[in-house]
C-alpha cells in the first residue's frame, strides 16, 4: 500500500518542478523531501524523477504517479470531510424506529427539528407495526412499548437482542375509551374495562402488537374478552367507525389524537390498562450529534 503522504510530497515536486521548492512549501527540509520521494520509488518500484543538468524532472511515469496522485488526495480530501460531517451530524442517514401513535404524534415535529438543524441528514423511519414483530438491531434510535407498566421487556424482544443499546423508560401512559358523543358513558369522568364487556367492541390494531395486548390481557384477568365487531386496520379508522356509533373502541391515549366530530373520549380507570413507552438508543451512536438531539426531542415529546 503507498503511502498517501508520500504521495503529497512527490505531487509538491512536481508542481513546484524542485526539491528545494517543494520543501519550502511543505515546511519540510529538502533531505527529507528527497528521502520520501526514493521512499516512494522503492514502494512502486518504478522511477519517478531523473537529474537534468543542476535541477530535476519528472519520469514519464513520474507524470502518470503525479497526476493519479492529485485525484486520490482529492477523494482523500473528500472522505475526510464526508468523516467529519458524520462526526458532527450533518450528514450521513439516521435510522429511526418507532410506533404508529408515536409517529402521529411526536416524530413529526421531532423530524421537523432534525431537517432545520442537520439539512444534509437523510431520515429512514421504520414503523414497528409494519416491520412486524421481529427485533432486527439495526436501528439508530426506536421508541417502543413495555409489555405492560409491571413487565420490563418487550416481549417480541428475545434476551440478548438489545445487547448495545440503551433503555430508558420516556412515559407511562394509560388507556382511554371512545364512545360515541351519545353514548351513555360519555359524560362519564372514567370507566372501568369491566363496565365495557357488553358493549360491541371495534378492534383498532391489524398488527396484533403489544398494545392491544395489554388490553386483552386486562380483560382476560377480568374475565371477559372483548365482543369485537369489526375489525379496524388502525386507531384513526377505529375512530372513524365510532363516531358513526357502529361500536366503542379502547386505545392508549396517545393514539387518540384529533378525534373526529361526535366521539367522547372517557379515561380507562383500570392500573392494568397502562402501557410503558419505552427508547432504545445504539451505544455507540449515543453521542452522535443528530442522535443525541433525537433522543432529547423524543424525552421533550413525552414529557410535555
Amino acid at each position: 500500500m503507498v503511502d498517501p503522504h508520500r504521495l503529497r510530497v512527490f505531487r509538491a515536486v512536481v508542481q513546484t518542478g524542485s526539491i528545494n521548492r517543494a520543501a519550502s512549501r511543505l515546511g519540510y527540509t529538502p533531505s527529507a523531501v528527497s528521502q520520501h520521494v526514493s521512499a516512494l520509488q522503492r514502494e512502486t518500484g518504478l522511477t519517478l524523477i531523473e537529474k537534468r543538468g543542476r535541477g530535476i524532472v519528472p519520469t514519464a511515469s513520474g507524470i502518470a504517479v503525479a497526476d493519479r496522485a492529485s485525484r486520490v488526495l482529492d477523494q482523500l480530501a473528500d472522505f475526510d470531510a464526508m468523516a467529519d460531517d458524520l462526526r458532527a451530524g450533518r450528514s450521513g442517514t439516521l435510522h429511526l424506529g418507532c410506533f404508529m401513535s408515536a409517529n402521529r404524534a411526536w416524530m413529526p415535529s421531532v423530524v421537523a427539528a432534525l431537517v432545520e438543524e442537520f439539512p444534509a441528514m437523510r431520515i429512514e423511519l421504520s414503523l414497528a407495526e409494519l416491520r412486524g414483530a421481529q427485533w432486527t438491531g439495526d436501528l439508530d434510535l426506536e421508541l417502543y412499548i413495555a409489555e405492560a407498566v409491571r413487565g420490563d421487556r418487550n416481549p417480541a424482544v428475545a434476551d440478548g437482542d438489545t445487547d448495545g443499546y440503551d433503555i430508558e423508560e420516556v412515559r407511562t401512559e394509560g388507556y382511554v375509551a371512545v364512545v360515541p358523543s351519545g353514548h351513555p358513558l360519555a359524560l362519564r369522568p372514567s370507566v372501568a374495562l369491566a363496565e365495557l364487556a357488553g358493549e360491541a367492541w371495534i378492534d383498532n390494531d391489524h398488527a396484533r402488537g403489544p398494545c392491544r395486548e395489554i388490553v386483552l390481557t386486562a380483560c382476560r384477568e377480568l374475565g371477559f374478552a372483548p365482543p369485537f365487531r369489526l375489525q379496524a386496520p388502525d386507531y384513526t379508522s377505529a375512530l372513524d367507525y365510532v363516531a358513526q356509533a357502529v361500536g366503542i373502541t379502547v386505545l392508549p391515549r396517545l393514539g387518540a389524537l384529533a378525534l373526529p366530530d361526535g366521539v367522547v373520549m372517557v379515561p380507562v380507570e383500570d392500573a392494568a390498562a397502562r402501557r410503558r413507552i419505552m427508547l432504545r438508543v445504539k451505544r455507540s451512536m449515543r453521542t452522535h450529534p443528530a442522535v443525541a438531539r433525537t433522543a432529547a426531542l423524543l424525552r421533550e415529546a413525552a414529557a410535555a
